[in-house]
This record gives C-alpha cells, structure tokens and sequence, in this order.
C-alpha cells in the first residue's frame, strides 16, 4: 500500500518540482529539495492513514523541506557573518601576535591549504582587513570570516601536534625546538 502510494508521489514529480521552483527560483535548489522530501517521505508514508490524503500530505512535506532549507540558510548566514564580525573586530586571544608567535607555527603555516596559510599571512600576519582581503581574492566577507577561523583553528592543531605541552600556553615561551 505504501508502494502505491510513493509511486502515486513519484508520477506528480513534475508537479511538486513546479510547486518548489515557484518558491525557490533556483532549479538546481528545487531538485535537491524534491529529493529530500522524498527521502522524508520513504521514511514517514506510513503514517498517511487514507490514500487521498497522500498528496496533500507531501505538499506539507514540500512546505516543511523548504521551510527547513531557509533555516538553515539563515543559520549559516548569520554564522558566517559572526564570524567575519569577530576576524574584523576583535584580536583572538587564541592566536598569540605576531611577535610572540614561535618558530614552529610559522613553519607549520606553509604546511596547511594554501587558502589558509594565505589567509592566515595575509589577515593575521601582514594586518590585512578580512573585507580587504575577500575582495581581493574573490569571495564575500563572511566567507573570509569563516576561513580565519577554520585556518586558526587548523594551524592550533598543527601547532598542538608539533609543539605538544609547549603549545598549552599558546607556544608563548616555545621550548619544544620543534
């Protein structure tokens, strides 16, 4: 029963895609969330109780889906906003200054993706303002944002690796040798 009612869903595919791009704009966007909502629905077409009802069902489904992808949409946005926020900002205390930064870190920059160790040069090192320098690489501000962090969080962790206990204070006073 519940196979025929998917295949039911699955011949008014057009319809539903029809139903998403009115709302989204964006065919490649529709596609995906016409496949999430049908995953939903392989997952949850037990609890339709009548065969008529199974399509006004997926419609609220569809609802929900796109619902969903507006949240977490915003979610990130406003992440990545914070984000860019915070690196234009703020001097993070986990990131010691230029001066106190020891050897093995500046070493340790050349060994990760080049976009973070560009990133991390440039914004941390060379004073760079993140709009600054997502403008001149392209991207938007909140991107750059979120690349500082996940190049510092990257470059704590090489560091935390290399360094070992030295790397406790932030490698501050750096006897490892490394």
């Amino acid at each position: 029963m519940a196979d025929d009612r998917l295949q039911a869903l699955a011949a008014q595919r057009d319809r539903f895609l029809s139903f998403l791009l009115g709302r989204v704009r964006e065919p490649a966007l529709a596609e995906d969330l016409l496949q999430e909502a049908f995953a939903r629905a392989v997952l949850h077409l037990h609890e339709v109780r009548a065969e008529t009802s199974a399509e006004a069902w997926f419609f609220r489904l569809l609802r929900n889906t796109i619902i969903d992808h507006w949240r977490r949409t915003q979610a990130h946005a406003r992440l990545a906003e914070e984000l860019a926020r915070e690196a234009e900002t703020t001097a993070d205390t986990s990131m010691p200054s230029v001066e106190r930064v020891c050897q093995c870190a500046h070493r340790l920059l050349g060994e990760l993706k080049p976009e973070y160790s560009e990133v991390l040069e440039q914004v941390e090192l060379g004073g760079v303002p993140v709009k600054e320098f997502a403008s001149a690489v392209g991207i938007s501000a909140s991107n750059a944002g979120v690349r500082v962090h996940r190049a510092r969080e990257a470059l704590r962790r090489r560091v935390e690796v290399a360094c070992g206990d030295c790397s406790d204070d932030g490698c501050r006073d750096c006897t490892c040798g490394a």
